[in-house]
């Protein structure tokens, strides 16, 4: 609905704020604690429920209202760094362990566990469809998986790029992938023919963050 905002830090919360609060200034409306490591990223499914990531390799959703944790999603043998949701049925998260999982909301279930990366897997974003996501990772790039098919379907590395993918993003029709890198870069993907169309450069330190807004027209 756009009326909440949630961020977590090392301090292990989860802190939600309500950008329409009567009170006139923002403020904290709840605090999600529960989590045993830093928060690394966390997603609304709605304005009653969001899911966090977190250092001590477990995700976790919770009901903002109550501030209660109702379901804890545990089987990464690492950090998890990210986490992405779609058709709030099911998300994916990536972890330090090297790999990516599959979990269904309502069941609490890993359903798919994805190899491939030899790194830190840092993020990840769903393709439209919502049958395959992309992911990045430390060990320098960005791979394709489908879901149906149940693993890897497209690898995406320049030899020129020495660095850890910290962020993707996919445009409006999924034909291209925008990936951030350590080495101070955004490339731009074509992800059918697995070659960079275009290099976002000007930056003189690490991106850290990419994201294309949902009408599609522009990239930050």
């Amino acid at each position: 609905s756009g009326n909440l905002v949630a961020c977590g830090g090392l301090d292990n919360i989860c802190s939600v704020y309500n950008l329409k609060s009567r009170q006139g200034s923002v403020r904290v409306s709840r605090e999600l604690t529960g989590h045993t490591g830093y928060i690394s990223c966390c997603r609304f499914i709605d304005d009653d429920q969001i899911i966090t990531a977190a250092g001590d390799m477990t995700s976790t959703l919770w009901n903002i209202e109550t501030g209660q944790a109702k379901t804890q999603f545990s089987g990464h043998n690492g950090d998890v760094m990210c986490l992405e949701i779609v058709r709030n049925q099911v998300f994916v998260s990536g972890s330090c362990d090297q790999t990516a999982k599959l979990w269904d909301i309502r069941s609490g279930r890993c359903e798919q566990t994805f190899q491939g990366h030899t790194g830190d897997v840092n993020y990840v974003t769903f393709f439209p469809t919502g049958q395959s996501f992309v992911t990045g990772s430390d060990d320098y790039t960005c791979r394709l998986f489908d879901i149906r098919a149940d693993q890897q379907v497209a690898q995406y590395d320049n030899e020129s790029i020495m660095s850890g993918v910290t962020s993707v993003d996919l445009s409006l029709s999924g034909r291209l992938l925008f990936a951030g890198y350590d080495q101070f870069c955004c490339l731009v993907w074509d992800l059918l023919k697995q070659q960079t169309v275009g290099n976002l450069g000007g930056h003189d330190n690490r991106v850290s963050c990419v994201s294309v807004p949902d009408n599609g027209t522009a990239v930050c």
